[in-house]
């Protein structure tokens, strides 16, 4: 087990990007095999390990099991981080407060991976719940070995094995593994030993499901990232089938959001139609849709240092907002210069829900550019989008799109200059 799962870990290189890497231990016999196995080897894996241990509070042993935490860890000059549960307990509380709790240890003690004692057995348990509960097929993909979480990531290097493979070092044994109360323990040890001794290969099958769910959406994300997914006509050129999961995939970036078949259904739907809408999907989310495009957003309410829009339709100087424009007409000392088609209306407008602006050859979100460049909130309330036939030409003192780039080779273009007042 020892030689196997070195030989998993380098080979994953899960750690190759981290240095400082926090275990969940429960005191339970997989966190504790993951906690002798990382001791073990940091020194071959480059790793320096901490400790955060749980006291839920909610048996006579959870004393005992922190204190030899605790003195397991120090004897070894482990770095040791506790907290309590406190509260009504249920799964979903206490599974929240871990991790939370685990998210701040890694702040403030410049962790940058977490890594959790999950197993195989785990991993069809939780496939199967998933089934159980109807969840859509790209969740059957199940738990992955490495993903995003907090400041850093949550690595689960025991997953590839089941839980005969572990070795049976000193551990606790939590009598309430066995309670019915909990859904995973009623799949634990009721329904999945009754579906083996239907098919002894049964939970082998659940993780094939799992894998090939996993490798399938890979595919489908593979074969669909050269499409603009809220360009209306990029999306509704589609078949029904690449449309469905092309909003599966645009609909990852809001893990909050969680939407019922119903809801998926009925966005599916206004989506294909071709008027302008506004819709409500559940909490502060919103789906917002004109002829061109289509986003899902949290709406801020309008402030009164939002701008009205303002059209161009001649040449000559204009002041809008913070800002002299000048079409074809140089300003001394521009602090920016914008290219445009000629003939062509031009709309100054405040920013929208969705809206995007094409850097890079890449169609980038607004929103998302304001907080990779970590523009003021203040500006970004002010900003002024220059649009002109649906497409933006750039941000008013803020950046110029491609499209303004590509219009500068024209031999025949629009110049429009721009100047912050005195």
């Amino acid at each position: 087990m020892e030689e196997k799962f070195l030989k998993v870990t380098q080979e994953g290189h899960f750690f190759d990007k981290h240095k400082s890497v926090l275990i969940a231990v429960s005191g339970g016999k997989d966190s504790m095999n993951l906690l002798h196995l990382l001791y073990k080897y940091q020194d071959i894996l480059d790793i320096r390990i901490g400790v955060a241990h749980v006291n839920h509070q909610q048996r006579r042993e959870s004393a005992e099991e922190e204190v030899y935490i605790k003195e397991w860890s120090e004897r070894r000059s482990i770095p040791f981080h506790v907290s309590y549960f406190e509260g009504t307990f249920s799964e979903e509380a206490a599974r929240t407060m871990r991790y939370d709790f685990f998210a701040e240890v890694m702040k403030q003690h410049d962790y940058t991976a977490l890594v959790t004692a999950h197993h195989a057995d785990d991993q069809a348990e939780t496939i199967f719940m998933r089934l159980i509960r109807g969840s859509r097929l790209a969740h059957l993909s199940g738990m992955r070995v490495v993903q995003p979480f907090a400041s850093g990531e949550l690595i689960r290097p025991l997953l590839p094995f089941p839980k005969s493979e572990l070795m049976n070092v000193p551990h606790f044994e939590d009598e309430s593994n066995y309670s019915s109360l909990y859904f995973r323990n009623r799949i634990r040890n009721d329904y999945l030993p009754l579906l083996v001794n239907e098919n002894p290969q049964f939970t082998s099958a659940l993780l094939h499901v799992g894998k090939e769910s996993e490798l399938l959406h890979q595919a489908l994300r593979d074969l669909i990232c050269h499409i603009d997914v809220t360009n209306l006509q990029d999306f509704q050129a589609q078949t029904v089938a690449v449309r469905y999961f092309l909003l599966q995939h645009y609909l990852e970036e809001f893990p909050e959001l969680q939407l019922t078949r119903d809801q998926f259904d009925q966005v599916l739907n206004i989506l294909e139609k071709r008027a302008n809408y506004q819709h409500h999907l559940k909490g502060d989310y919103y789906l917002i849709k004109d002829y061109q495009r289509f986003a899902i957003t949290k709406i801020q309410p309008k402030t009164d240092r939002q701008e009205e829009e303002y059209v161009i339709e001649s040449e000559g100087v204009f002041q809008h907002g913070s800002f002299i424009f000048s079409l074809n007409e140089p300003l001394e000392q521009p602090d920016q210069i914008i290219y445009l088609q000629v003939h062509q209306p031009i709309l100054l407008r405040g920013r929208k829900a969705g809206d995007r602006i094409l850097l890079h050859s890449i169609h980038k979100k607004i929103r998302r550019y304001f907080i990779d460049q970590k523009i003021p909130q203040k500006l970004r309330d002010t900003a002024i989008v220059i649009e002109q036939e649906g497409k933006i030409y750039g941000i008013a003192n803020m950046v110029a799109s491609d499209l303004s780039k590509s219009a500068k080779n024209d031999i025949i273009k629009a110049t429009l200059y721009i100047k912050m007042k005195e």
